[in-house]
């Protein structure tokens, strides 16, 4: 009798368990990701800037989330405030919710205003030209970029912003686990001499983000923008974290550009790491080197994303 009377209520429990997950299951889940990666220059030295803003659903609840750095050429990474979750309580996810530290003004497609108050920070973006989009049934990804002035310490720093935007239904990486998503994730934003634009992300292809794709590439230079095709791209060094993994410091590769063919080379020189996982880490870095398109070689400085 004991006997039955146990296996009856673990039974009757599975069935509460499975019908919570089913019922979780057909709550309205979803995520939206803005990220503005900026690099100038004026008389006192280079500076780059990335804001990453998020907005999720998961059921009734709405979250938003900020991850912001800001490194100056003379004196390396500076300490800004706004990082980490904040609330979203209109349920904003098509637009950004203002926080403490950022509000937001303008769209994408009409050009952009990013105040930040508390770190003296106002980052103004000229509208974003569509350079690649990718759509699929409940979701959407999309990268531009344009000429953009970053207003801080009393300087305005001309420069450029890459801007990377996706949204996904029946996903929400603020409020689940995805384990292995973006191994071994590289994404480099350069300002390219001159003026343009170089920026390509690859990672593992077995974890691939359909929307994202493993590789993908464009160069924006002397005015002509495209999206790069034929793109290889080694890790020729590497070195330990503290754990499990081996965190990359060169790239070099090939692409093709129209009818022509170009090159890379670059380094990291440096890296702010911002989260260790013992078998992966989170971290930006800086980024120099030289690409080579239609037959010029031209350098290149920006901001890297790693995620291992």
């Amino acid at each position: 009798m004991r006997a039955a009377a146990t296996v009856g209520r673990a039974l009757a429990a599975a069935a509460v368990a499975r019908a919570a997950l089913a019922a979780r299951a057909e709550e309205p889940l979803a995520y939206y990701s803005d990220y503005y990666s900026f690099v100038g220059a004026d008389a006192r030295g280079r500076v780059a800037f990335a804001l990453d803003t998020n907005r999720g659903q998961d059921g009734r609840a709405f979250q938003a989330e900020h991850f912001v750095v800001l490194h100056d050429e003379r004196r390396g990474w500076i300490d800004v405030r706004g990082n980490g979750a904040y609330p979203n309580p209109n349920g904003a996810l098509d637009t950004i919710p203002d926080s403490p530290d950022f509000a937001f003004s303008g769209s994408p497609e009409n050009g952009v205003t990013i105040t930040g108050p508390t770190n003296g920070i106002a980052l103004e973006v000229a509208p974003l030209p569509r350079i690649l989009e990718r759509r699929q049934p409940g979701g959407r990804y999309w990268l531009g970029a344009a000429s953009a002035t970053l207003r801080w310490d009393g300087r305005a720093i001309r420069g450029r912003v890459i801007f990377e935007y996706l949204h996904r239904d029946g996903w929400n990486r603020l409020t689940r686990k995805y384990p292995g998503q973006w191994r071994d994730f590289h994404g480099l934003y350069l300002a390219v001499e001159g003026g343009g634009d170089f920026y390509f992300h690859r990672q593992d292809p077995a974890d691939t983000e359909p929307l994202t794709g493993t590789v993908v590439a464009f160069a924006l230079v002397d005015g002509a923008t495209q999206v790069l095709s034929e793109v290889a791209i080694e890790v020729p060094r590497r070195a330990q974290g503290p754990g499990f993994y081996r965190w990359p410091e060169a790239w070099r590769g090939s692409f093709r550009a129209g009818a022509g063919r170009g090159d890379f080379a670059l380094e990291l020189s440096e890296r702010k790491v911002i989260a260790n996982w013992v078998i992966g880490g989170f971290a930006m870095g800086i980024v120099k080197g030289e690409v080579r398109i239609g037959g010029v070689r031209r350098a290149v400085y920006g901001l890297g994303e790693l995620i291992l």
